[in-house]
C-alpha cells in the first residue's frame, strides 16, 4: 500500500486510467476481432464497412497513448493491405 500522499494520489489516478485503458483495448480488440473474422470469411463488402471502425479505434488509441502512433498505422495498413488482397483473389 502507498504511504506517502503522492503515491496514494498516484494510486487513485492510475486506477482511473485503467478503466479507461481497459475500455480503449475492449473496443479495438473487438473491432479487430470482428475484421479478422470478415476476412477469413471472405466477405469483402463487410470487411471494407468495417474498415472506418476499425480506423477509429486505432486512432483513438494512438490518440490517447494507449498504442503508439505507428502501431495504429501498422493495424490499419495490414487491415488495408488484407483487404486489397481479399478483392484480388475474389475477382
Amino acid at each position: 500500500m502507498p504511504i506517502t500522499s503522492s503515491a496514494k494520489k498516484a494510486l487513485r489516478a492510475s486506477k482511473k486510467k485503467r478503466v479507461y485503458n481497459l475500455r480503449r483495448k475492449s473496443t479495438m480488440d473487438a473491432v479487430v476481432k470482428d475484421f479478422q473474422k470478415f476476412v477469413s470469411d471472405k466477405k469483402v463488402k463487410e470487411a471494407i464497412a468495417l474498415l472506418p471502425a476499425l480506423y477509429k479505434a486505432a486512432d483513438k488509441a494512438a490518440k490517447t497513448n494507449f498504442i503508439k502512433k505507428n502501431a495504429a498505422a501498422r493495424i490499419k495498413s495490414r487491415a488495408v493491405a488484407l483487404v486489397r488482397k481479399l478483392e484480388a483473389k475474389t475477382k
